[in-house]
């Protein structure tokens, strides 16, 4: 990133920057909401929750027509999921019961920069989102990103962190109201520091963040998360070689890569024991809990025109099929919501 794109999209000081890192990540979508709107993102009474914080990404980013609001720079692909046997004995769901399954793809740079270079410190941490397309029309889709953990438990957290960003500008008093929160919130820079910067989008591990539960034919339940592992392995970057990186090397390097040989990546399930919360993303599970084989996720080919595709796809994370549900946890619907007033406001 060049000293003028660092300066004119991340005004503020260092450690402001990195907040901003860790606080735009998944759970805003596309938006456009007027900066005299932004202005008053925190007046509880003014609008919902969903609204403030697409309102304050706003802020932070500015207005881009037809961008999402986070995670506004992409490539879409297409390909499909081959369920593995294990997956139908966890799931009544058509997408793991049968043979393999088409899906479209979306992988991302953080922010709402639709220009941001791909090797930036802030276009960490990158997103998977896969939407699945069984013949019984019982879509599902899947949104994930490459931290770890997410930052903040809940909705209002989020809205919060991004609302501190935004008031804690250039002279602004120290403690700034970000570092007040982050202070406040200790797993919010836990979280930050398990974003990394990959050789490639097909070279990273890609996690689910909130919980979910797997329903088998007997009404058996299992909760879990997701966790998608690239079958060559996770090829990270240094700092240095990440800057050194051509602004769009993420983005080209999978079509080119697609049209001479498949990307392909595991579909895991890292299931749930008594104990662990489902409700909080901010805690993940120990790594001793037993990982299960979903199936085998191959990307074949990149759509001919990636920008206008992505426009009109949604990835909402309580599209679901029977035999998969929704956990406790209160992020999944604060992502909801925000997706579905943004989806509107960008399709307009």
């Amino acid at each position: 990133m060049t000293q003028a794109f660092a300066n004119q999209a991340f005004p503020n000081r260092a450690p402001i920057r990195r907040a901003l890192v860790g606080a735009v990540l998944t759970l805003a979508a596309p938006a456009a909401v007027s900066v005299a709107f932004a202005q008053n993102a925190a007046a509880p009474d003014a609008a919902s929750t969903a609204e403030q914080t697409i309102a304050a990404m706003t802020k932070i980013f500015g207005d881009h027509p037809g961008k999402r609001s986070n995670h506004a720079k992409g490539v879409v692909v297409e390909g499909s999921f081959t369920p593995s046997k294990d997956a139908a004995s966890l799931s009544k769901a058509g997408v793991f019961a049968g043979p393999a399954v088409p899906v479209t793809v979306r992988f991302s740079d953080a922010t709402g920069l639709p220009q941001i270079p791909d090797g930036a410190p802030e276009a960490n941490p990158h997103g998977l989102s896969i939407k699945f397309k069984p013949a019984d029309g019982s879509e599902m889709d899947v949104v994930t990103n490459s931290l770890k953990f997410f930052p903040v438990a809940t909705g209002e957290e989020f809205r919060d962190l991004l609302v501190a960003i935004t008031r804690s500008g250039p002279g602004t008093a120290k403690p700034t109201p970000v570092e007040q929160f982050m202070a406040a919130h200790p797993t919010a820079p836990k979280a930050l520091a398990t974003a990394r910067t990959p050789s490639s989008f097909g070279r990273q591990v890609y996690n689910g963040v909130n919980a979910f539960v797997l329903v088998d034919a007997a009404g058996k339940r299992n909760a879990f998360r997701y966790r998608i592992v690239p079958v060559a392995g996770e090829e990270l970057l240094s700092a240095d070689d990440a800057k050194a990186k051509a602004p769009n090397y993420l983005v080209e390097e999978m079509p080119a890569h697609l049209a001479k040989a498949p990307v392909a990546f595991r579909v895991e399930a890292q299931i749930a024991q008594p104990g662990d919360s489902t409700k909080d993303s901010t805690i993940p599970w120990p790594e001793d809990r037993r990982f299960v084989d979903l199936g085998t996720l191959t990307l074949t080919k990149a759509v001919p025109d990636s920008q206008t595709v992505e426009k009109t796809l949604l990835f909402m994370p309580n599209n679901l099929p029977d035999g998969v549900e929704v956990s406790d946890d209160p992020l999944i619907d604060a992502r909801v919501q925000a997706y579905a007033i943004s989806f509107g406001r960008r399709s307009q």
